[in-house]
């Protein structure tokens, strides 16, 4: 039934648009409510885990929706935690011009080390909530969100069309020299290949008439948020103007380039 469809995807597609533009929003913010911001997201992290425990064997579609919800609120921390330059890397400048291959890998993955070892300790910590539980969304989610984030990364390292720079606020507008502008590069059919059979994967069971209802409700679930994964794939090569759909969270980072390049402002780096 397209009806059993149409609140899973319309849940994922208000909480990816709303979170991201959110998440934009704070981290153009003056520098002064980083730490609120990043308090009350560390607020929200240990709630989602909490909550995660005790929805491990919830096997209603109520606890689908629930740990899906949790897995999002921790993935959104180590967002909030990266672009508020809390959790980056030891280098935090530029890449040193004329890097090339594994030199300049090796340099850009000094700029995000510390916030790639958090998404492992992250995923570490929902697997531990999850454990043997019956109700496997959270941990679906938050792999499905990993998985589909490193692709993205290195298709970014290697080169795609639009590099999302507009999104980078002011403090860690050095990460963009770790990226590079080509209409395309050898890995991306790869990545959307990839994501395609995930996506299809995780969804051929709901074409059978057993799936527990609270399971078929999670598949859906993630399915979504797959297939907007790959939607973010695709608009790295496509000519259009991505930071139209945040323009609203983006005002934020307007008003902090203005501010920066008016006369007598400086430019401080990152919060060590």
């Amino acid at each position: 039934m397209w009806s059993d469809w149409l609140l899973p995807i319309g849940f994922t597609l208000f909480v990816w648009w709303s979170s991201t533009g959110v998440i934009l929003y704070l981290d153009g913010l003056p520098r002064r409510t980083f730490a609120n911001t990043f308090g009350g997201a560390t607020l929200l992290l240990v709630m989602a885990l909490w909550a995660l425990v005790h929805t491990r064997d919830d096997t209603r579609v109520a606890g689908a929706y629930c740990a899906f919800t949790c897995a999002l609120l921790v993935w959104a921390w180590q967002e909030v935690a990266f672009l508020l330059g809390i959790i980056t890397g030891p280098r935090r400048t530029a890449c040193p011009p004329g890097a090339v291959g594994w030199q300049r890998a090796r340099f850009a993955l000094e700029a995000v080390l510390w916030h790639e070892l958090a998404l492992v300790v992250l995923a570490l910590a929902v697997m531990a909530c999850v454990g043997d539980g019956s109700n496997r969304v959270g941990l679906w989610t938050y792999l499905a969100l990993w998985g589909m984030r490193q692709s993205a990364k290195l298709n970014v390292f290697l080169g795609v069309r639009n590099l999302g720079e507009s999104f980078l606020p002011e403090h860690l507008q050095y990460m963009k020299s770790y990226f590079q502008r080509r209409s395309m590069n050898v890995l991306l059919p790869f990545s959307v290949t990839g994501g395609t059979a995930a996506a299809a994967w995780l969804l051929w069971p709901l074409l059978g008439s057993s799936v527990p209802a609270h399971e078929a409700a999670g598949l859906r679930l993630v399915g979504t948020m797959l297939a907007l994964g790959l939607l973010e794939h695709g608009l790295l090569v496509l000519p259009l103007p991505t930071e139209a759909l945040w323009r609203w969270g983006l005002r934020s980072h307007d008003a902090a380039r203005v501010a920066a390049a008016a006369p007598g402002v400086g430019t401080a780096g990152p919060p060590a």
